[in-house]
């Protein structure tokens, strides 16, 4: 498997990356594929059927200059603060494991380096419902995963550092959804490094998840090929960067 060293760059550009890469990988032209990278400005992402105006604040994300732009992954809307939190992504064949083909265990086999990395800071980590991990029982990651035609691009966050009141600013989480989880703030709920009194900086976290993706894939450093780059510029300009697919009812 190839691994990507970390890309800093724009909301469009990183989801244009992966799926480059996803599209790549399904015409056979690139091999299963591991990276790591940073949102920068901090950004939000929201799932491939969210309602932006539902999910997300987006006066507070004007003011302070959030960009919001949409996955082809579901799931819910994610901050990715530039400055706390460092995403991964995986795209490999179904026919990497047996249970990449089933939608729970894929989730668990490919987020387990995560895992792997809170234990070994001491910290009590664990899986929780499909595609969390929690730590110390709170969430400190969530993934998100599409298929096409045998390949999955699977990808999550890893909150180092976020800062949890600009989280809580810019995401419109419901008192319902907070209830079903048996807490009844966002604090209550999600967690990050720091909060649990871990300080690291963004290239400590970064080799500490590099170290542990390369233990559990076997990896081989890489770089993104020609093709996958000129098809990331014409999917910023045919989707990530366009009003029409971000702000999409």
């Amino acid at each position: 498997m190839r691994f990507i060293p970390l890309i800093i760059a724009r909301p469009e550009v990183q989801m244009a990356i992966d799926e480059a890469i996803l599209k790549a990988r399904i015409e056979g032209k690139v091999e299963d594929t591991v990276r790591l990278y940073v949102f920068k400005p901090s950004s939000i992402t929201i799932g491939r059927f969210q309602s932006i105006e539902h999910d997300v604040n987006l006066r507070k994300c004007q003011e302070l200059n959030i960009p919001v732009v949409r996955r082809i992954t579901g799931g819910g809307s994610v901050f990715h603060d530039a400055y706390g939190e460092i995403t991964y992504s995986v795209v490999l064949g179904e026919e990497f494991h047996p249970d990449l083909k089933d939608i729970h265990k894929s989730y668990r086999l490919i987020a387990f380096p995560l895992v792997e990395a809170l234990k070994e800071l001491d910290i009590r980590a664990e899986f929780s419902g499909l595609n969390d991990i929690i730590a110390n029982g709170k969430k400190i990651s969530g993934s998100a995963q599409t298929r096409r035609k045998g390949i999955i691009l699977q990808h999550g966050t890893f909150m180092y550092a976020t800062r949890l009141d600009i989280l809580a600013s810019v995401l419109k989480v419901s008192k319902k959804k907070l209830a079903d989880k048996g807490v009844k703030s966002i604090w209550e709920r999600v967690t990050t490094l720091e909060r649990e009194g871990i300080k690291l900086s963004r290239n400590d976290a970064y080799e500490l998840l590099r170290e542990k993706f390369f233990e559990e894939f076997s990896l081989e450093e890489g770089e993104l090929t020609d093709y996958e780059l000129e098809l990331a510029e014409k999917l910023i300009e045919k989707r990530y960067g366009r009003d029409e697919w971000n702000f999409m009812k």
